[in-house]
């Protein structure tokens, strides 16, 4: 048997890449039984025909995402447009908590800087830095940054996520001219991108590396979580647990808690903390 990985999984087959060659497979019905194959997972084959395999076994998971649904990324790269469409914090905020859930390294990107004043949108997405995160201020049209940004994807296997309409597409077709990719207009009427990625779809990078190219995305939920675990996904209020009075503190504007200490101290950020409460609810409501 062969080793390989999925990189596309379409019109019922899984596209198995071994070495140079891309082989078409078909699963075994007890796998289909046992496990959601996904694209990206590591997998034994065995050849059917010259043409054709079988996956016959499934190689231990690093990590896993179900929107987007792909297995074994290194990193995740959150896009989001400067304007048209203006960002969405709070659906940024849903995208890092997915990301620091799944235990990724994450990059912020935001695409259509050729659209905006760079300093003064750097101020406005400054938190972001303050918190960790490496974020990147890029513009497929006019090519800025797009250079810093190959090396930041080179040997890595990437994931894109984001809203539709902020240039996903368009950033990978200059990151990598050739792909083919579709790329999508964003819709003049209702200010909402179109979805045109159909398949999830594991990209080589010349450089060395995949990058992953995912229907875009208008909303996440939150599944299988509990209130107490909110706080873990919060890097920028989670150090500030530890100095709370209550073994089961949920932080919610108690006194004697830690992280409320730090929001009336003005260590952690206002908007970052009624993401946290909004979040809290949310997921306490589904657990009931």
């Amino acid at each position: 048997m062969q080793e390989g990985k999925i990189i596309k999984a379409y019109g019922g087959f899984y596209y198995v890449q071994t070495g140079t060659d891309i082989v078409p497979c078909f699963l075994r019905k007890r796998i289909k039984r046992e496990v959601n194959v996904l694209v990206g997972d590591e997998v034994k084959i065995q050849m059917a025909d010259q043409e054709k395999g079988v996956i016959e076994a499934l190689l231990p998971r690093r990590n896993e995402l179900l929107r987007p649904p792909v297995a074994n990324v290194d990193q995740m790269v959150i896009v989001f447009a400067a304007s048209e469409p203006e960002p969405n914090f709070m659906l940024l905020d849903r995208f890092l908590f997915l990301g620091e859930k799944a235990g990724l390294h994450i990059i912020i990107c935001f695409n259509k800087m050729d659209l905006v004043d760079l300093p003064d949108f750097q101020a406005k997405t400054a938190l972001y830095h303050k918190i960790g995160y490496p974020v990147r201020y890029l513009s497929a049209k006019k090519e800025l940054g797009i250079d810093a940004f190959k090396e930041v994807l080179s040997q890595k296997i990437s994931v894109f996520c984001g809203p539709s309409g902020v240039g996903k597409s368009a950033l990978l077709n200059v990151v990598q001219p050739g792909m083919q990719l579709k790329t999508g207009e964003l819709s003049e009427k209702i200010k909402r991108g179109k979805h045109t990625t159909r398949h999830v779809e594991l990209l080589p990078f010349k450089q060395g590396g995949y990058v992953v190219d995912t229907p875009g995305f208008s909303y996440l939920t939150f599944e299988d979580m509990k209130p107490e675990q909110v706080i873990d996904y919060f890097p920028d209020l989670k150090p500030y647990q530890k100095n709370c009075q209550y073994g089961e503190c949920l932080h919610q504007q108690q006194t004697g808690c830690g992280v409320y200490e730090a929001l009336l101290a003005g260590n952690i950020s206002i908007e970052r903390y009624e993401r946290y409460l909004e979040f809290l609810t949310e997921i306490s409501g589904e657990e009931k």
